[in-house]
């Protein structure tokens, strides 16, 4: 794949992805298989690493304006880094047409946690240290094995977990999972670079496009009304994702 078409997917992932407040790997990957050919776990390794950088950015981003919890990041980091390694070497064992099938549903989960944004509420901020700690690391548990295993940044599954059984605000918690999955995120794409699922070629063109993407889609999202860009969305989520359920496993071999 050459240069424009990497920079094109990035710029289209970063695009959906800033207006509607989530991680350009939900487009990213299916775009990488279907305009690049590659395989789903290449796919989930190239995007896992370019989506390290875009973390940083929005992390940076949030920090600037104090809605970052920089302790809260800590606790889902700790466990997210290690578990993000499983996860990777998860999706490189398995079959193509299931992990194919996995990442069908991981979208349709999202598109359904889309939907239910507005109607969040938080557990209340009285929430006991103790039991908030207790959260975070269970949380980062579960969204770094999927992060390794679906090349995304996990915090479409993160936030709402925050949101609901710690009580963090909306903002807060975007912020927080922002930072934390920047050295999960690394973890997961480091092992995937290991076992040789990362294009590299389309790194420059990918992370560039994303980055840019991603700032032009926040913009536009200022000016566009919520409720329809979340339906609009979630529909081509929903559509992409029962694509992937379909997936079939090979025909058996001739025999003889």
């Amino acid at each position: 794949m050459h240069f424009g078409k990497s920079l094109l997917i990035g710029l289209t992932a970063g695009c959906f992805g800033g207006l509607v407040g989530l991680g350009g790997g939900v487009v990213m990957i299916p775009l990488m298989v279907g305009m690049g050919g590659l395989q789903q776990k290449q796919a989930h390794g190239t995007s896992l690493v370019a989506l390290v950088f875009t973390g940083m950015v929005g992390a940076a981003t949030y920090a600037t304006k104090g809605k970052v919890d920089i302790e809260a990041a800590a606790l889902l980091a700790i466990t997210a880094t290690v578990t993000a390694r499983f996860g990777a070497h998860y999706a490189h064992v398995l079959p193509e047409w299931k992990l194919k099938r996995s990442f069908g549903a991981f979208l349709i989960v999202i598109a359904v946690l889309l939907l239910a944004r507005p109607w969040l509420g938080g557990a209340g901020a009285g929430a006991a240290p103790w039991a908030k700690a207790a959260v975070l690391l269970t949380t980062g548990i579960f969204t770094g094995f999927l992060s390794g295993m679906m090349g995304v940044g996990g915090g479409s599954l993160m936030v709402p977990a925050m949101v609901l059984l710690a009580g963090f605000p909306q903002v807060l918690a975007q912020g927080s999972s922002l930072l934390a999955m920047v050295p999960a995120g690394a973890s997961g794409a480091y092992t995937h670079w290991r076992l040789g699922n990362v294009v590299r070629a389309l790194l420059p063109g990918l992370i560039p496009g994303i980055l840019v993407g991603t700032f032009v889609g926040s913009s536009l999202a200022l000016r566009m009304p919520e409720t329809a860009l979340r339906l609009v969305f979630a529909a081509v989520l929903v559509w992409t994702g029962s694509k992937y359920l379909r997936a079939k496993p090979p025909a058996p071999a001739p025999r003889g």
